[in-house]
């Protein structure tokens, strides 16, 4: 199993949020199956986003990770699901991005956060992109076990 993460905020808050997200924070999942799905998650996200008051910035920069990060478990992981976690912290809201999918793993997951790295005909921007987009990013992956990719923003202040 290959993990990695990174963290904007350090360990401390990532702890608080994990308590306070499980015992107040609001959750939606949707199946990514099709092309139509990968649309129906950028609306919920967007409308998380707004509901969460994040500002114009950030709700386009979660907006377009929970994209990328769908469209790859769409494609690389033959579908999953994508499950939104309203958070609150310290008087500040956001949300927590999980994408899961059941197919083949990433092999190489160092190279696969790397820009430049792609296994289609894409820029290789992806992962590193939505990661770089986000305050807290881990993957797990193994050959074989899909991929989990959970992602946290902070609405800016």
């Amino acid at each position: 199993m290959s993990s990695a993460r990174s963290n904007d905020h350090g360990a401390g808050v990532a702890t608080v949020v994990r308590d306070v997200a499980e015992a107040e924070g609001s959750t939606s999942v949707h199946q990514v199956r099709t092309e139509e799905d990968l649309l129906t998650v950028r609306h919920a996200v967007r409308a998380a986003t707004v509901q969460a008051g994040f500002t114009i910035v950030d709700q386009t920069r979660v907006v377009t990770a929970a994209s990328e990060l769908a469209r790859n478990a769409y494609i690389h992981g033959g579908g999953g699901t994508v499950t939104i976690d309203h958070l609150t912290a310290r008087g500040t809201a956001g949300l927590r991005l999980t994408i899961t999918d059941d197919g083949p793993g990433i092999a190489d997951l160092g190279a696969a956060l790397t820009d430049g790295f792609t296994t289609g005909a894409g820029l290789g921007h992806g992962l590193g992109g939505a990661r770089r987009l986000m305050n807290d990013f881990e993957v797990r992956s193994a050959p074989g076990q899909g991929t989990t990719v959970i992602a946290t923003r902070w609405a800016s202040r």
